[in-house]
């Protein structure tokens, strides 16, 4: 029996130039994982999880599930990983041994929140898929691989901050620069300590939806069709990221908080926002914290100074059906040792 994990994500800065050689900083949250099982079976079967069951108790039940959770599990993107992995083993002369396996997944992190959920069961489907066939593929390649099979086998559009975080952990600066990805497929990934990280939050809605592709899809095509206020908002987003990387270095609180704020305030000049999402970005600032979206909307990702205004944080999200957690970057210490360089997570 294999079990493998991979973990929710939250974008602190850049996004979403990573889609468009830009640069990023984000950090993993292990507050939620998706958990993969895999073992030797006659045949090869990718079994149900309560995501993908279609028995509801009612229509209301049918209409609320389907508002959260969106029209699909995982599936297919299991099954796109799988195809994917034998591409690239056929590719790199890899003669995978005839031996079929059953996989089970499931998950805990929000679903159509932008905090990665199904980039973390690709990944940790991959991970399992490695250890089952004995490979060793490399850190930016197997980013790369989830990536693909997101964007190459289901067409989802999306950049590849989210599976470079997922695979590398921890808080990763990504430089996507347009020769680095064309010519070899990945950028440069910079690990950045996370003992440096001032407070974090992540505060998520328990009831808003609208999933990754309402987002991304004008912005591409505004993109392709090179609108100059886009590539600029690209440039910018991507500068944002690069000097709140050398803000974490100096520990300089209050210009990575006007970064922080900068990145969200260019999105809605762009976009009209939902008013859950807008309700979120308020609620947070009115608070005293810094607030962005922590990936497409959904949730939201920023600093706090001290336990008051974490206190007044979860008040002032409450009022807007938002949770608040601080996240865990690092894995907890066993029982009775200490270690530094992580948030607790709240519930």
């Amino acid at each position: 029996m294999i079990e493998t994990y991979a973990y929710a994500r939250a974008g602190l800065l850049g996004n979403p130039s990573d889609g468009y050689y830009g640069k990023t900083i984000a950090l993993i949250v292990r507050n939620f994982r998706a958990r993969v099982l895999l073992y030797p079976s006659a045949r090869l079967e990718i079994k149900f999880s309560k995501a993908d069951m279609p028995v509801f108790e009612s229509l209301d039940d049918l209409y609320e599930t389907t508002r959260w959770r969106g029209y699909y599990g995982g599936i297919r993107i299991l099954q796109a990983l799988i195809v994917r992995f034998i591409d690239y083993c056929r590719e790199h002369r890899i003669q995978l041994e005839n031996r079929n396996f059953t996989l089970e997944y499931e998950s805990t992190i929000p679903l159509r929140l932008g905090l990665g959920g199904s980039s973390a069961i690709i990944t940790a489907g991959l991970r399992a898929l490695c250890e089952y066939f004995q490979i060793d593929i490399p850190k930016p390649i197997q980013a790369k691989l989830v990536w693909e099979t997101e964007t190459k086998e289901l067409g989802v559009p999306a950049g590849p901050q989210d599976r470079v975080i997922q695979v590398y952990e921890g808080v990763m600066y990504m430089d996507f620069r347009r020769d680095l990805m064309e010519t070899r497929g990945y950028g440069h990934y910079e690990p950045i300590d996370p003992n440096l990280l001032p407070p974090l939050y992540v505060a998520y809605r328990t009831t808003l939806s609208e999933g990754t592709e309402v987002f991304h899809n004008d912005l591409r095509q505004r993109w392709l069709q090179k609108d100059p206020e886009v590539l600029r908002a690209i440039d910018t987003w991507a500068r944002y990221a690069e000097e709140g990387r050398q803000a974490i270095l100096e520990k300089d609180w209050k210009t990575l908080d006007k970064l922080i704020n900068a990145n969200f305030d260019l999105r809605a000049k762009l976009y009209r926002i939902s008013k859950g999402n807008l309700d979120m970005i308020e609620a947070a600032r009115r608070a005293g914290a810094s607030a962005n979206f922590a990936g497409s909307g959904g949730a939201i990702v920023g600093r706090y100074e001290d336990e008051d205004m974490f206190q007044r944080l979860q008040q002032e999200l409450a009022k807007v059906g938002a949770a608040v957690i601080r996240p865990q970057i690092v894995p907890i210490p066993p029982p009775g040792r200490r270690q530094v360089g992580y948030c607790e997570g709240e519930g």
